[in-house]
């Protein structure tokens, strides 16, 4: 059990570091394309609505299940309890199911490694937990690295991490904390160390900026002579138009901010006033139930008539 606590622990540090989208602050809501041959796409919605999770359940479901169970949401999203859903309260559920996802992630690994619910979890018992094991390497091995990567660092970067995310200093965190060590791309005060850990990541060759093929080399790894897919293609070209800025073909520190920092789009109001404009029938700017369940299609999935394997939050419906 130990060492599965130990694994677990390390592949969700390695996971969090490793995924390129994950680097940015206000991503996208969802994996799908947004729009598909210049028409909305639905897919989009209905994971940006539900999140990616509830969404693959709802496409499951026949319509009248699909409808009831938007009913129950309806309720949940209008939080002040006046029949109808406005753009403030669509625009906090979406940011709702967008976080979810790691508010559970949290809660799994809290309970991993601090079972008996302490308020605070210690460095000194995270680090056993979880580094223990390199107590009996010796010093070669701890110093080895295999592609950039060893244990050594990744200690060392986590205890930074951890630094960081403790706000009082107290070598503890809380799980509030805890939540910003995990996912700091998630938390406004850690923002500056994902930017350099962004940097340390990409940059290979320590010049202190990133080239195109380092921004490209931390996503795809192609075989010499494979053709690169489209969305490589797509990258290059955000590379070259968006991400360098002043066109010497890097990206410097600040550069590298803008990027896993946009400050000029907010996907959530985005989808919100995109959802109100497709269902809101008497164009009151808000939406009441029956113009919801009306556009169901719209908000949760599909006309599939098979219950299949939908089991997900049950307890929810």
């Amino acid at each position: 059990m130990r060492y599965l606590l130990v694994f677990s622990a390390i592949t969700a540090v390695l996971a969090n570091d490793a995924s390129h989208e994950n680097r940015v602050f206000n991503k996208e809501l969802s994996d799908k394309e947004h729009f598909e041959n210049e028409h909305h796409n639905p897919e989009y919605d209905h994971e940006a609505f539900l999140g990616p999770k509830d969404a693959k359940t709802f496409d499951q479901l026949p319509p009248e299940e699909s409808k009831r169970r938007l009913g129950v949401i309806f309720d949940k999203i209008d939080s002040n309890n006046d029949g109808f859903i406005n753009r403030e309260e669509l625009k906090d559920w979406i940011r709702f199911t967008q976080k979810r996802y790691i508010s559970e992630d949290v809660d799994r690994q809290w309970r991993q490694q601090n079972p008996d619910d302490n308020p605070t979890l210690t460095w000194e018992k995270y680090q056993k937990l979880v580094y223990g094991f390199l107590d009996n390497m010796d010093q070669a091995e701890l110093e080895k690295e295999t592609e950039g990567f060893s244990y050594q660092n990744m200690m060392k970067r986590d205890k930074r991490r951890w630094a960081t995310a403790d706000r009082n200093d107290d070598e503890a965190l809380t799980k509030e904390e805890y939540s910003a060590f995990l996912h700091p791309e998630e938390n406004d005060y850690m923002r500056d160390l994902v930017v350099l850990e962004t940097m340390e990541d990409i940059d290979k060759d320590k010049d202190g900026k990133i080239s195109l093929q380092e921004y490209i080399g931390d996503m795809y790894r192609g075989d010499e002579n494979e053709e690169e897919p489209d969305w490589v293609k797509s990258e290059r070209e955000q590379f070259n138009t968006y991400r360098d800025k002043d066109g010497d073909g890097f990206m410097d520190e600040e550069e590298v901010k803008n990027w896993i920092i946009p400050q000029d789009f907010d996907h959530a109001e985005a989808e919100a006033r995109h959802l109100i404009y497709e269902a809101d029938s008497d164009a009151d700017e808000r939406l009441a139930k029956d113009e919801v369940l009306g556009k169901y299609d719209l908000f949760v999935g599909s006309q599939a008539t098979d219950f299949g394997e939908a089991l997900a939050r049950h307890d929810e419906f």
